[in-house]
């Protein structure tokens, strides 16, 4: 059909302004873009690049019609399986991956894995029919950073993109409802597996995680601390090994757990 994304893994960037056009009536004008602070991720001149890999053809022209609707996004490339996911993930550059865990040939839990290894400052959303505590726990342990449900209202899938790339969480409201209610029964605690680890920051790296706990990015890290985005990635890639942690959100957590915040 002329008015989908195209079928392809890769999405020519000609895409993007005839899936935007394809979206409105003859006549009339689209939505103006929203302000975007010029401090956040997702600037016209270097937009999001997102890898999408859901085998229902149907969900990804949906999700990509969104994406592509949105100059802040890029939607980098396609894939409808695991094994041509790993492909992407192996030749593509990307910041966020969105995927579905139940693949034809596969589970998206193994894409999440090998995504933390090749790709460790990619984000990662999972946009799933699947809404069982265990498997959005799970997602979350190996490094998903979103979970979306596919068939939940009042979501948007260009906005998840831009909320974790700016170090936010995307969650479906009501699966928000369900793991708050699942820490308040767990409140007092400690972690049920809390590794035993050698996890002592330094004094700049515990300023840096207290941005982060903040909600603060990279770039305004850089500006409060007076260091540059570089320096603020590496200080956040040794937080990571030193806590043996995949996500912003789990070593604020690990480190808030060890009083080390």
């Amino acid at each position: 059909m002329s008015d989908t994304v195209p079928s392809s893994l890769e999405t020519p960037e000609s895409g993007r302004t005839f899936a935007r056009r394809a979206s409105y009536t003859t006549g009339v004008c689209p939505p103006a873009e929203p302000q975007w602070p010029h401090f956040l991720t997702g600037q016209e001149n270097a937009p999001v690049r997102v890898l999408l890999v859901d085998d229902d053809e149907f969900m990804r022209r949906v999700i990509a019609q969104e994406l592509l609707s949105d100059m802040r996004i890029q939607l980098q490339a396609q894939a409808g399986s695991v094994r041509e996911g790993r492909r992407l993930l192996a030749t593509q550059e990307f910041d966020v991956l969105m995927l579905d865990l139940h693949l034809g040939d596969g589970t998206g839990f193994d894409l999440i894995r090998e995504a933390r290894k090749q790709h460790s400052y990619c984000e990662i959303i999972v946009v799933s029919a699947l809404e069982d505590d265990a498997h959005v726990m799970r997602a979350f342990e190996l490094g998903a950073t979103g979970y979306l449900l596919k068939n939940a209202w009042l979501q948007s899938f260009a906005q998840a993109v831009l909320q974790v790339v700016n170090g936010g969480a995307a969650i479906t409201p009501r699966l928000s409802r369900r793991l708050l209610a699942r820490l308040s029964q767990q409140a007092g605690d400690p972690p049920p597996d809390a590794p035993q680890r050698e996890a002592t920051l330094t004094t700049r790296e515990r300023e840096v995680l207290r941005c982060v706990a903040r909600g603060c990015v990279s770039k305004e890290i850089s500006e409060r601390l007076g260091i540059s985005g570089q320096t603020v990635n590496a200080h956040i890639k040794n937080i990571y090994k030193k806590l043996q942690v995949h996500s912003r959100a789990q070593a604020v957590s690990f480190a808030t757990h060890t009083g080390q915040l």
